[in-house]
């Protein structure tokens, strides 16, 4: 059996080593882009700010055992998970806080063209996201990519390892049936 090259295990241990002191510099002001980009879809009032939500990410990503990240696009999709978790966090505990409390929406439509709309109820894309994580984990982690890690196909083809237009056509699959899903659980 032949060993594979030096060179690419060598730079596999080099990935999984990057550290979190190390790899956040050189993504925060791409995570507060981000954050911003988030923070601009919840209701007005809303006391977090995009800093206060980067920082509440680096801690989760802190208090994590084994950091594995690939490169810069891996890591950015990890943080905007842990972004995603806080935000919907945040608006579980004001809808539990008000009966019938509100819930942040925004739109899968335009999730990566950088204008807030108020379509998608954030709550609901989050439950149906975890339906689709059991029935589909890869279309699931498209979603997670795109919508919240904010990455382009091109990036996400590159982190999950797979072509463009694979990513294009579960992006096109995935909004369809949380779409329906969503729809589903507005009527019910």
């Amino acid at each position: 059996m032949t060993n594979p090259p030096s060179g690419k295990i060598e730079g596999q241990e080099a990935a999984a080593r990057l550290s979190l002191s190390k790899i956040m510099p050189a993504v925060y002001d791409e995570l507060r882009r981000l954050a911003r980009f988030y923070m601009a879809r919840e209701k007005a009032g809303h006391t977090l700010q995009a800093t206060a939500l980067v920082n509440e990410a680096y801690l989760r990503l802190k208090k994590e055992k084994a950091h594995s990240w690939q490169n810069r696009a891996h890591f950015c999709a990890i943080a905007a998970g842990a972004m995603r978790e806080i935000l919907v966090e945040k608006a579980r505990a004001r809808a539990a806080s008000k009966r019938g409390g509100s819930r942040v929406r925004v739109s899968l439509e335009k999730a990566n063209a950088g204008k807030p709309d108020s379509s998608i109820d954030l709550l609901a894309l989050n439950e149906a996201l975890e339906r689709l994580t059991l029935m589909d984990p890869p279309l699931a982690r498209i979603v997670e990519l795109r919508f919240f890690g904010g990455l382009t196909v091109e990036e996400a083809a590159e982190t999950i390892g797979t072509s463009p237009a694979t990513i294009k056509r579960g992006w096109r699959v995935a909004k369809a049936w949380l779409k329906s899903e969503m729809e589903k659980s507005r009527g019910s």
